[in-house]
């Protein structure tokens, strides 16, 4: 897979240290000895550091170069991330104590390594809820300046050969926002496009999706996707976008053909942006399943500094992609 091989041969220039919540989880551990044997990222194991070393111990990696554990319950950067801790939630009502308490928990404990500098990216999820995970990052890794949302998209990349299309594509939002309205959309879109750029260094073509094609349906579910496109347009003139389109019309040039003539895109969309989550994580895991195309994410965009999830169902290879992608996205930050 040529855009896989690219992210990590860009990760690999990165030399970014990327810090893993999960570090007591053997896929984790796994991920993490790929990522160093392969050069894509030095690593922070987050975790039990009796149960981390002897998993390292086990997998041959105990002296592993590049990779160090941070033990959250015992570790010296404790008291200073819990008083930045407090001092950040304070208006929140948290007291000292608890935020002393809440630095041992390995999320929190890894989001503040990169709200401090010490890592340039986490990955969690393998064992944490998605809920779990991207409420640490955005309490405490917060939103980038300027970003509207944190949105999230997942990279698809088509490893099987029973179809002419090759590459990636992004799908977006398929892990967090439920249901957005026409501007949040719109932010989504323009998103996804910066994100596909920065990971595949290829210009985005951006597909709003909907059960209808350029006008085939009148609904107010078809208005929505109809504004979220004119509002992405004018917020940037020189994105290539369109909508709203079928699946099959931003997708087959010769569907396209007869349903979207005069769309830009003919049929040869790479981000495409679903209008409510129901269809977003649906149409990823049918991509997935059934279509045999390799789903990277949910990868969170518009945080100040990368954090991603993992599936709970991830693979150690997951975890390695995950951990190129977490580190190409701090080389664009």
């Amino acid at each position: 897979m040529k855009p896989l091989r690219a992210i990590l041969g860009a990760a690999t220039s990165s030399n970014k240290i990327i810090a893993l919540a999960e570090g007591d989880d053997p896929r984790v551990v796994d991920g993490a000895l790929k990522a160093r044997a392969d050069g894509v990222a030095r690593i922070i194991l987050a975790g039990d550091r009796d149960k981390v070393t002897a998993l390292l111990a086990e997998r041959g990696g105990a002296d592993a170069e590049g990779i160090e554990v941070h033990d959250p319950a015992h570790s010296p950067h404790a008291e200073g991330f819990a008083t930045a801790l407090h001092e950040l939630r304070k208006h929140k009502g948290m007291t000292p104590e608890q935020a002393r308490q809440q630095i041992t928990q390995r999320l929190t404990y890894a989001a503040m390594l990169v709200r401090q500098g010490l890592a340039d990216g986490t990955v969690g999820g393998a064992v944490e809820t998605t809920s779990n995970t991207v409420r640490a990052a955005l309490q405490i890794i917060g939103k980038a300046p300027g970003a509207a949302m944190v949105s999230s998209f997942f990279l698809m990349l088509h490893c099987k050969d029973h179809h002419e299309v090759r590459g990636a594509h992004i799908f977006a939002d398929c892990g967090l926002v439920v249901d957005p309205n026409a501007q949040e959309m719109a932010e989504i879109a323009r998103a996804s496009a910066a994100s596909f750029a920065a990971l595949t260094q290829e210009a985005p073509r951006v597909a709003m999706l909907s059960f209808s094609t350029s006008g085939s349906a009148n609904h107010p579910k078809v208005s929505k996707v109809v504004e979220a496109t004119q509002i992405a347009k004018a917020a940037d003139p020189d994105l290539l976008i369109d909508g709203e389109l079928q699946f099959d019309a931003a997708f087959v040039p010769e569907v396209a053909a007869k349903k979207a003539g005069a769309s830009p895109l003919r049929g040869q969309a790479n981000v495409f942006i679903f209008p409510n989550l129901d269809a977003g994580n649906l149409g990823y895991k049918i991509a997935q399943r059934i279509g045999g195309v390799e789903a990277i994410g949910p990868v969170l965009q518009g945080l100040a500094k990368p954090a991603n999830d993992l599936s709970r169902g991830c693979s150690a290879e997951d975890v390695l992609h995950m951990i190129a992608v977490t580190a190409v996205q701090a080389q664009n930050a």
